[in-house]
């Protein structure tokens, strides 16, 4: 997808218009290493590393198309997780325009040293208190660290008068050389919720999750780190996370992949949804508080990745 001619410069980050004529925010590390994110759902939707590789999945058939969530980057689900409510699909917030946030509370995390960043910022519009008649300023701080790691960090405050109650999930698209030659660590023993069997409750029995056929789970309590290998690309993305109980993993496979308009008949092959979510129980806010998820990625090579495993304490 072409970033267009039209674009202006700001510190730490680039505004461009793409060919739909949506602003994109372009952020670069000095190494190489880029994030591209549309405003239109603030989402991430690209994420290379400083050899130019493109570490997410997107759709060779996403629609690029307003008020539709594209498939693939890293769509924001608020505050509704998959159709378990009232709103559409995964909520509204990534169909919605966010704007960027020229005045962003400071984050009371030490980690803003040597990260290029971006701040978006969303509020409900008339529309959306007609569906959802909540009060909220929903703040997402997009960074990239020298050594290309990115990370976001949500912060959802309650600026209504009575409490409310809301899922969130970064519905992240790892691209993979071969579904079938990956894996996940850090889940093993854990409980999920089975959304192939009408969210029953089941114990992960594997020593590793692998792949081969349809995965729609929702792995609840998992721990701050997980891995994702990759054996083809010998490449592991570590999974840190903060504030987000839940782990989901999708791949629709074969049979469920025909039926998706916006998405390649063998593409699963390609893709693994890995989300730090809270889906299993709302978070529910009461008027003035504020709730922060936290979700950061790095692709490694996979010699290396046990010793990140081995310390989870450094998100």
């Amino acid at each position: 997808m072409s970033m267009g001619h039209c674009s202006e410069q700001r510190p730490g980050f680039e505004v461009t218009k793409d060919w739909n004529g949506a602003d994109q925010v372009a952020i670069r590390s000095p190494r190489g290493a880029s994030v591209r994110v549309c405003l239109h759902g603030g989402q991430v939707v690209s994420w290379r590393n400083d050899r130019g590789e493109e570490l997410l999945f997107t759709s060779s058939k996403a629609i690029f198309k307003p008020p539709r969530a594209t498939r693939g980057g890293i769509p924001i689900c608020f505050p509704q997780f998959g159709n378990c409510g009232t709103l559409e699909q995964h909520g509204f917030a990534r169909n919605k325009i966010w704007t960027i946030d020229e005045e962003a509370p400071p984050l009371n995390y030490g980690d803003n040293n040597n990260k290029a960043s971006v701040d978006l910022l969303l509020k409900p519009s008339e529309d959306d208190l007609k569906c959802w008649p909540h009060c909220f300023e929903l703040r997402l701080r997009i960074s990239l660290s020298m050594d290309g790691d990115l990370s976001l960090i949500s912060r959802v405050r309650n600026v209504n008068g009575k409490p409310f109650s809301f899922a969130f999930a970064y519905h992240t698209y790892l691209s993979v050389s071969d579904i079938s030659e990956v894996r996940i660590e850090g889940l093993e023993t854990l409980d999920y919720l089975d959304n192939l069997s009408q969210r029953e409750r089941f114990t992960e029995q594997g020593d590793a999750i692998t792949f081969e056929s349809e995965v729609d789970r929702v792995y609840v309590g998992s721990p701050g780190v997980i891995a994702v290998l990759d054996h083809e690309k010998k490449r592991t993305f570590i999974v840190r996370k903060e504030g987000l109980p839940d782990i989901v993993v999708w791949n629709p496979w074969e049979k469920k992949s025909k039926t998706m308009a916006d998405f390649g008949d063998e593409e699963y092959k390609q893709m693994l949804c890995v989300d730090a979510a809270a889906v299993e129980r709302a978070i529910t806010l009461k008027p003035g508080e504020e709730w922060t998820g936290k979700l950061e990625l790095s692709a490694v090579p996979s010699t290396n990745c046990s010793d990140h495993l081995d310390h989870p304490g450094r998100l």
